[in-house]
């Protein structure tokens, strides 16, 4: 089922994908492995779409069958979830739209305990400023997809520092950051994938697991 559920995300049958997803629910299957089918399928997305065989139509379709079944799975993950582990505030960078990768971590960080307070894309440094004095959380994570992006999450980062907000982890994330990315923004980590982006966000709180 888990198979046939990963063809039709990526074959973009958005019904039968949350039919199906439902369906695997009520047969005593794990949200946890229904969340691992859905990174599976959309990074299979992105990879067709990276090879021009997908345009942006079936990348944003695919987002939209993501968040839908995530809508019916998440409060599942959240009540088995026993141990807040920390809150992160998240978000698009300026200039960028992006969302689908952000929201694929959000996801993942929800599953793994993580309280997210998404700001939404495009989002202006002060506005991070303004979410990291609310909220006060352990780590920020900012997100971007294409290179103009990476300026602004430098001058956020530069804005939150500017704000006297030093004693807070960074981690940036997205198509076009890496070492070198993470160097010139003067963050503390980065990530090209969700997964992994979580368990280095426990790694930067000291967390295990």
């Amino acid at each position: 089922m888990q198979e046939e559920l990963f063809n039709k995300i990526v074959n973009m049958d958005e019904e039968g994908s949350i039919k199906l997803a439902k369906e695997y629910l009520d047969r005593g299957g794990k949200p946890q492995e229904l969340l691992e089918v859905c990174r599976r399928a959309m990074d299979a997305i992105g990879e067709k779409f990276e090879k021009g065989e997908y345009f942006l139509s079936e990348l944003l379709l695919g987002g939209e069958i993501f968040k839908s079944i995530m809508e019916f799975v998440l409060p599942l993950l959240e009540e088995s979830e026993t141990t807040k582990l920390g809150t992160i505030v998240l978000g698009t960078v300026k200039d960028d739209i992006h969302s689908i990768g952000k929201d694929i971590f959000k996801a993942f960080a929800q599953a793994a305990g993580f309280e997210v307070i998404d700001l939404g894309v495009d989002v202006p440094e002060e506005k991070f400023v303004e979410a990291v004095r609310e909220h006060k959380p352990d780590i920020v994570g900012m997100s971007c997809l294409i290179t103009a992006g990476i300026s602004s999450m430098k001058r956020t980062r530069e804005a939150l520092r500017a704000s006297g907000l030093e004693d807070i982890k960074i981690i940036i994330g997205g198509g076009r950051v890496d070492e070198s990315v993470k160097q010139f923004v003067g963050a503390d980590a980065w990530s090209d994938d969700a997964a992994r982006g979580v368990r280095i966000c426990k790694e930067l709180l000291g967390v295990e697991g």
